[in-house]
């Protein structure tokens, strides 16, 4: 492919598709369409998909069969080339199902819809009871927000439709859309080759993130501990575990029988709270061996919640003694009060615990719900369609993709029904979220389904559990959106893979990011964007990277337990779980951001040098005039800077943004990064690479952190030589400058400020003819100051 083909392909494109409500008259011949007049929808950012719906509820008086004399009845529904059946019941014939099938019309190919009732049997053919017709052009459409449809007795016919046999059947048939409410439990005809329990997991779900906390352990202290050894004195350490958590006191400096402490252990814990606070007080006897003193286990729910920064009260714990012999088993639990253990524990609910890369936070409320402040706007997205998805999997020889999409903001995750064997599947699923703050981001990632059943065969190969594949990921920050506008567009699904840089296809959405105060989105432009506890007692930088990690396990661990499960995998990816880790093409990403940050300085400093070498004339002499002028009017100065930067501003409006970002693979620096370095980003912690190759990434490891070393170093020469300058480590430097500075605040102090503005400017902006090419005087005389570079071994 041209590379300049390419890089547009990478590119944010415009869509326009069909959004909002258009009824047709009637069903599935029904001429003309009705647009709906109401200016909002609860399906107005997507396009409609209609539906024909079958609510089979249930079914009397059906005749057993006459051989057996029992009858275990279920419903097929037949609409051209696709069926779907009703669970069975084993004898009964007053049976109730409450299922609802869902056919699209897109694909309808007949002109009846067919309702079976059957009896099954066990061996053999399943036995015909009856059936019921519907004429297609006779469907009534549902249009919302009509109450649903009221279902009718319906008596059973024979084979050919010629008379009428015992038993009815309860049905309701209507037209409608992916709106109606009974869609999204229905079974639809998208997925009817899925069976048993993968239905389930290709219907759409909302799912909430658990509730999160953190747990503040203040070990303060502990009295009267005894280890075996009682001729020695313990050297004492705490350590306590919530879950999978497990974090140490320091140890006691002073071998003691009382070790103080006074250490904050921070955990994270979800509600329901299903683990507890185990917490254990051991004796280092030997660099490599331990001892249990005593142990603690508490529930965590009985410690109290703090909204705010007050302290809450130390309570003293007993502890359960452990370290008796073999042979004394029975005392092992024993409660001893001389030895016990003094703790502050509470539930941090006034902090916001941070689950997601802090770069694209999408939440930032505290835990409890009263310090929630009122919700600033609503945003909808419209989960419309993907286009051009590659195949994912084989399946009978052939590829395909059953491609399903999951948004994420705030608390709240979505899951769009799974589109089974296609590549261009259409969802046109609607969703709406509070929004608390507009400085936050949504990211919306498309995977591929592997547990919908069937002997799939993954395309990676390989055996052990499969996984559903990620496709791509989107994200948009709300800041950068106007409020009240509908954005339409197409975002390119880019993966970075160890071969490289892979588009696998696109995926069209519509957004709208609705304000609902004003006053108060531009109030929070001014404050934290954090709760104030963030502030007021701080995490260290190490805390958070720790605590973040363990809450991102806990969200992916409570929600792949859900029904269907939102997979494990499916939340790590979402929530970039491994955004940490080192990798070469991030580095240099990050490294041309910041050159990217000076180029305006780097480009204004050209242009000064450019004046001062005078290599435009008129240029340099309109400076002149404009320096002269701030001379002698310097209150100008700032309101001449401040005014320069509206009317850049005012300027800059008619170029701004029209679309929102999207993944840029060229400031990501993925468009041409060597193998190699992928490779590496792609390597487990700890590396699962050969030697020989794990030596070789080391090695270039330690030359790029040589560079940065050289650098760091020259930054310290320079800052020691400015200390340099009156420390006295050079006698003659000092001395000279001593005497340079005296001399400098008497001439300061009898020439007017202006003067001495004046002759500096046109010192300056002298022309080339009076400048040297050698370096300048206080130059020289810098570079010759000493450093502590010296002293370095």
């Amino acid at each position: 492919m041209n590379p300049l083909n390419r890089q547009e392909d990478f590119k944010l494109k415009d869509t326009k598709p069909q959004l909002g409500e258009r009824w047709p008259h009637g069903g599935r011949g029904g001429g003309g369409w009705i647009s709906s007049d109401r200016a909002t929808s609860t399906y107005d950012l997507v396009e409609q998909m209609f539906y024909l719906y079958v609510r089979v509820v249930k079914a009397k008086d059906l005749p057993p069969n006459p051989v057996t004399g029992n009858c275990d009845p279920y419903v097929e529904v037949k609409l051209g080339n696709y069926k779907g059946k009703t669970k069975h019941f084993e004898k009964k014939t007053n049976p109730e199902w409450h299922q609802v099938f869902a056919f699209s019309k897109e694909k309808i190919q007949s002109s009846i819809l067919e309702v079976f009732v059957r009896d099954r049997e066990m061996v053999g053919r399943d036995d015909y009871i009856g059936k019921v017709i519907f004429d297609m052009h006779e469907v009534p459409t549902r249009v919302p927000p009509d109450s649903p449809l009221a279902p009718q007795w319906y008596r059973l016919e024979d084979r050919h439709a010629d008379s009428k046999v015992k038993g009815e059947v309860m049905l309701a048939v209507w037209m409608g859309t992916q709106a109606d409410e009974a869609f999204p439990e229905a079974w639809n005809s998208d997925a009817a080759s899925v069976q048993g329990e993968g239905v389930f997991s290709v219907r759409s779900k909302v799912y909430v993130s658990p509730k999160l906390w953190y747990l503040r352990v203040n070990v303060i202290e502990a009295q009267d501990v005894e280890p075996l050894d009682r001729s020695q004195q313990p050297q004492v350490f705490v350590k306590a575990q919530v879950g999978n958590q497990v974090l140490k006191t320091k140890l006691c400096p002073i071998r003691t029988n009382n070790p103080t402490w006074n250490e904050d252990l921070i955990f994270v814990a979800a509600e329901p709270f299903e683990e507890q606070l185990s917490l254990t007080v051991e004796n280092k006897v030997t660099p490599a061996k331990d001892e249990i003193m005593g142990r603690l286990i508490l529930p965590l729910h009985n410690f109290e919640r703090r909204f705010d920064h007050r302290p809450v009260h130390s309570r003293w714990f007993n502890l359960e003694k452990f370290g008796f012999g073999a042979l004394e088993g029975d005392k092992r639990h024993e409660l001893k009060f001389s030895s016990r253990v003094h703790l502050r524990v509470c539930l941090e609910g006034a902090y916001h615990v941070l689950d997601e890369s802090t770069m694209y936070i999408s939440d930032q409320r505290p835990t409890v719900r009263q310090l929630w402040k009122n919700p600033i706007g609503i945003l909808e997205v419209g989960i419309l369609s993907a286009q051009g998805l590659l195949p994912m999997k084989t399946k009978e020889g052939k590829g395909n993709t059953d491609a399903y999409c999951v948004a994420k903001y705030g608390l709240k995750w979505v899951r769009t029904r799974t589109i089974l064997e296609s590549f261009n599947p259409k969802w046109n699923e609607q969703y709406t979220w509070e929004v608390y703050d507009p400085c936050t981001v949504i990211t919306l990632g498309v995977f591929d389904n592997c547990h919908s059943g069937g002997n799939e065969k993954s395309g990676g190969g390989g055996g052990g559990a499969r996984l559903d594949s990620r496709i791509g990921k989107v994200r948009i920050r709300l800041s950068t959106l106007e409020t009240d506008r509908i954005y339409t567009n197409s975002y390119p699904l880019l993966v970075l893979q160890p071969s490289g840089l892979k588009k696998m296809g696109e995926l069209q959405l519509a957004v709208r990011f609705t304000c609902l105060s004003l006053a108060h989105m531009i109030y929070l432009y001014g404050h934290p964007l954090l709760p104030k506890m963030h502030y007021l007692h701080p995490f260290t930088v190490n805390q958070l990277d720790s605590l973040r990690y363990q809450a991102m396990n806990i969200v992916a661990v409570r929600l792949s337990r859900a029904e269907p499960p939102l997979r494990k995998e499916v939340v790590e990816y979402m929530l970039d779980v491994d955004s940490h880790m080192w990798s070469m093409r991030r580095s240099k990403a990050n490294f041309f951001r910041i050159l990217s940050l000076f180029s305006g300085v780097i480009s204004m400093s050209k242009w000064l040098g450019e004046v001062c070498q005078w290599k435009n004339p008129v240029t340099t002499i309109l400076v002149h005039v404009l320096f002269f002028i701030l001379i002698c009017y310097p209150e100008l100065i700032l309101p001449t800077i401040f005014l320069y930067m509206f009317l850049i501003g005012i300027w800059n409006y008619r170029f701004r943004p029209r679309h929102p970002p999207h993944m840029d693979t060229k400031l990501s620096c993925a468009e041409v990064v060597h193998p190699d370095e992928l490779d590496e980003e792609f390597d487990t912690f700890p590396t699962s690479k050969q030697q020989d190759v794990a030596r070789m990434r080391y090695d270039r490891l330690r030359s790029v952190a040589g560079r940065i070393q050289t650098v760091v170093g020259d930054m310290a020469t320079q800052g020691e030589r400015f200390q340099a300058l009156l420390s006295w480590r050079d006698p003659r430097a000092t001395a000279l400058y001593v005497i340079f500075c005296f001399i400098a605040a008497f001439v300061l102090y009898i020439t007017p400020f202006k003067i001495i503005v004046l002759i500096t400017g046109l010192f300056w902006f002298r022309h080339p003819r009076f400048r040297s090419k050698l370096p300048s005087v206080p130059s020289n005389f810098f570079r010759r100051l000493p450093s502590r570079a010296d002293s370095l071994l």
